[in-house]
This record gives structure tokens, C-alpha cells and sequence, in this order.
């Protein structure tokens, strides 16, 4: 029953938000529903209902943690939303509020979804939630934006269909009664045909790893994140993509209970390095904050994808950074969205001084370029620190040396950009006439974001850390 409500309570407020007419009262429905969806997962997570459904509806390890998260930016970005959209009254929201929610009931389904098929149609429809969000600001750029977003996405949507295809008919030769139930598909994958199998995780990793943003399938990544509201960037980057992770996670089980844990691991490290590489190389000389901020999240995803391949105490680690990074990427992009609106501009070349001119603003901008690039005290050095060090004790020596040199030079490239946005002197002839500072409603999100990536860097608490020992044994099945 509590699940079917968590599903159901974003859905509904989508409802109310359309239904309601003024442009002045419709965002409040946001806080309202994170607040409500909020609550009924701290209960979830504390009974731990049985499965509905069927048995398609239920929630494993991995997918407490990735509920824990979203509904957690979710709320956070939701009291932002209601500050940030009294300073676009000229923009109707009446498509933006109930696409947020229709986005968070998508991603409520992706993690309690325990059926392949639904888990499909579940990513899907955070996808196409995602499009009009992007386009939110109508001008030719964004539209550019979107098209590329839907194109892609579609493509890789398609290949996870495919390879969801190829998983059932790996599958099919020796199970006399098959279904598409994870656990199901777990406990026959010994007798799967081990060829399909392979093919199947090709075409589910390039699939859902298009969402993710994994080099080379993250071209939309830059103009996405460039052109949507920072809200949606935070949301992208903490939230979509973590589902589209947990997906592959789930789908990985399967292919380790069918011996090909070698195999999948391999797939996964390479991706990962490739991918911090790529964001390595285009983060350097970076001008735009929010296609800096885009390459941050595609060299985390491979960070994530890094931690999945070597295993062990790294799955740990990459669980840790997950949260960690969707915590982070929300400090980012609300900050850099704040930023944006007082500079009129998200371009090196016209920001400068943001401390001064922002103080809550830019100091959250440079506090949250420290963590995400794995500086203590915050949480992604633990995490990252976790993989690294699980990296050298499993003897991947030459993997952990170039893991060390690519976080060094986003490191650089990304500290680069952000302290001249930072430091210095505003540039009061460009934007003397822009009145936006610093409020509660703008400004709370970032300092909540800011204290929960800091104490996940002091203190993990007991509870967070039982849930990720869990995920990773959960992972960890035998053949």
C-alpha cells in the first residue's frame, strides 16, 4: 500500500498543478508533495513493505538508496523552485510543475521496479517528463537543446529495449516458465545462453548509459544542462542519472549470477576511464559554468562506472558517490542558476566576483567545486577515496594511476573556470541594472545541500551506511 502511495502522491499533485490556473499559487505545490513524498518513503524505508503487484512493484538494496536520494534532491529543489519561478513571471509554469512531478513519480517507479519490462517504461517516462522542462526558457538554443535530448534519448532507449529483448531470449532456451522479474531472471541466469547474455548487457549498458551521460553516448549532456533551469540541471544530474545507473546495476546481477562478472567488470572500467577522459579534455578551457558542470557529471558517471567494474569495497564507494554526487550537483547547479540570473550571463567572460556580489551564492559555487572534485571534508572524498583504495588493495595499480592523473586534471580545468566566476571584482557596468541577490528561498536549498554533502564527508550515519552495505552484498550474488 505505502508503495503504490509514493508512486501515486507526484502524480495526483501533477494533477492539482495543471488543474490550478494561477501562476502565483501552482509552484506551491511542489514543496507540498516532496514534503509528503518525503515522509511515506521514511516509512518505506523503515517497514520495508513486501512486494505488490505481483511481485513487479518492490524495493531491493540498491533501490532504497536511489529513492533515499531523489526524494531528498526532490524536496530540496522543490522549496528552490518556488523562489526561483518569482523571478520568471513573465513564463507561464503551468507545463514546468507538472512535468517535475511526473519526472519524480517516474523515478519513484524506476526504483521500486523489480519487473524488466517496467523498469523500461519507468526510465522512459522521466525521460520524456525531462524534454519540456529543458525548453522551459523558449529561446533557440534550448529548443536545440531539446531536440538533442529527444533524439538521443531515443536512441538509447531503443538499444535498452533491445538489449531488455535479448535478455528474455538468452533466457528462454532452458526456463519452462519465464518471466521478466529480476529475481526470476537472477535465479536462471545460470542456464542462460552466455552469447545473448553478453549481447544483451552491451546493448542495456550503451542504453541506459546514454541516460547516465557515460562517454561517448554524452553529447546531449552539454547543451541539456546548458540551456534547462538549474533546478532541472540538478534534478538531470542527481536524479535521472542515478536511475539509469541503478538499471544497469540490476541488470549487471543478472549477467554476474550468469558467470560473466569478468566480463561486465571489464565493460565497466572502460567505460568509466573513458569517460573521466573525455570530461578531463573538455573541462579544460571550459567559459560556460553549466557545460563545466555537465562535464562534471559525465566524469562522475564514470567514476560510478569505475567503482561498479573493480568491485568490492569500489561498488561501495560507488553507491557512496552516487548520493554524494546527486547532494553535490544540487549545491552546483542552484548556485550556478543563481548565478546565472544576477550576471544574465553563465559565461566567464561576463562573471566574475560572484563571491561579492552573491556572497551565499558564490561561496556555495566554490565550496561545491572543492567537493565534487573529492577535497575533504565533504562526502565524495570518502567515496572516492573508497574506490581508489579498494582499486590499489585489489591490484588494479595501473587503473588506480590513471584514475589518480584524470581527477587531477578535472581538478585543474574545473578549478580554473570556477575561480574566476568567484574571485575578483563584479563587473557593474553589464549589470548594474539587475537586482537579484540572495533570498530564503533561493538561498536555503543550497545551505541544506551544502550541510548534507558535509556531513556525509565527517559522519556517515549508521543507518545510510547499513543501507550501502546491503546494496553491495545484494550485488554481490554468486553464480
Amino acid at each position: 500500500m505505502f508503495l503504490a502511495i509514493l508512486i501515486f502522491i507526484p502524480v495526483l499533485a501533477a494533477v492539482a498543478a495543471a488543474a490550478i490556473t494561477s501562476n502565483v499559487l501552482r509552484p506551491w505545490i511542489m514543496p507540498i508533495a516532496a514534503s509528503l513524498h518525503f515522509a511515506v518513503m521514511l516509512t518505506v524505508l523503515d517497514l520495508n513493505p513486501a512486494p505488490i503487484w505481483g511481485g513487479w512493484v518492490g524495493l531491493d538494496p540498491p533501490g532504497k538508496l536511489v529513492l533515499l536520494l531523489t526524494s531528498t534532491l526532490f524536496l530540496i529543489c522543490s522549496i528552490y523552485t518556488v523562489g526561483y519561478l518569482r523571478y520568471r513571471t513573465e513564463r507561464s509554469n503551468r507545463v514546468l510543475i507538472p512535468c517535475l512531478l511526473i519526472f519524480l513519480a517516474g523515478a519513484t517507479l524506476v526504483t521500486c521496479s523489480q519487473q524488466l519490462g517496467l523498469m523500461w517504461i519507468a526510465v522512459e517516462t522521466t525521460a520524456l517528463s525531462t524534454a519540456p522542462m529543458i525548453y522551459f526558457n523558449r529561446t533557440p538554443r534550448s529548443i536545440e537543446a531539446t531536440w538533442k535530448y529527444l533524439l538521443l534519448s531515443s536512441v538509447g532507449i531503443a538499444l535498452a529495449l533491445l538489449g531488455s529483448f535479448f535478455l528474455v531470449y538468452a533466457s528462454l532456451g532452458n526456463d519452462p516458465h519465464p518471466t521478466l522479474l529480476f529475481s526470476h531472471l537472477v535465479r536462471h541466469a545460470g542456464m542462460a545462453n552466455a552469447v545473448w547474455l553478453k549481447i544483451a548487457f552491451v546493448f542495456l549498458l550503451v542504453g541506459y548509459g546514454t541516460k547516465m551521460g557515460l562517454a561517448p553516448m554524452h553529447t546531449w549532456k552539454p547543451d541539456a544542462y546548458g540551456e534547462a533551469p538549474g533546478v532541472v540541471g540538478a534534478l538531470l544530474a542527481g536524479g535521472l542519472t542515478s536511475c539509469a545507473f541503478l538499471a544497469i546495476l540490476r541488470v549487471d546481477r543478472v549477467c554476474i549470477a550468469g558467470g560473466l562478472q569478468a566480463y561486465t567488470s571489464h565493460l565497466f572500467i572502460a567505460m568509466g576511464l573513458l569517460s573521466m577522459a573525455v570530461a578531463a579534455v573538455f573541462m579544460l578551457g571550459q567559459k560556460d559554468i553549466k557545460r563545466m558542470l555537465a562535464y562534471s557529471s559525465v566524469e562522475q558517471m564514470g567514476i560510478l562506472a569505475l567503482g561498479a567494474g573493480i568491485g568490492g569495497p569500489a561498488l561501495y564507494g560507488a553507491l557512496l558517490q552516487m548520493i554524494n554526487n546527486g547532494l553535490t550537483k544540487g549545491m552546483l547547479f542552484l548556485s550556478a542558476g543563481n548565478i546565472h540570473r544576477s550576471y544574465g550571463s553563465k559565461s566567464t567572460d561576463d562573471v566574475h566576483g560572484a563571491m561579492r556580489r552573491l556572497p551565499l551564492s558564490g561561496t556555495i559555487f566554490m565550496l561545491g567545486f572543492l567537493a565534487i572534485t573529492g577535497s575533504p571534508p565533504f562526502g565524495p572524498f570518502v567515496s572516492v577515496f573508497t574506490i581508489l583504495n579498494a582499486a590499489f588493495s585489489r591490484h588494479f595499480f595501473f587503473i588506480g594511476a590513471i584514475f589518480l592523473l584524470l581527477l587531477l586534471i578535472v581538478f585543474i580545468g574545473m578549478g580554473r573556470t570556477v575561480l574566476i566566476v568567484v574571485l575578483g571584482r563584479p563587473l557593474p557596468r553589464k549589470h548594474r541594472n539587475n537586482v537579484y541577490r540572495d533570498g530564503l528561498l533561493t538561498g536555503l536549498p543550497l545551505i541544506l545541500s551544502f550541510l548534507l554533502v558535509l556531513m556525509l564527508g565527517v559522519h556517515i550515519p549508521p543507518f545510510l551506511t547499513h543501507m550501502l552495505h546491503q546494496a553491495q552484498k545484494f550485488m554481490e550474488v554468486r553464480p
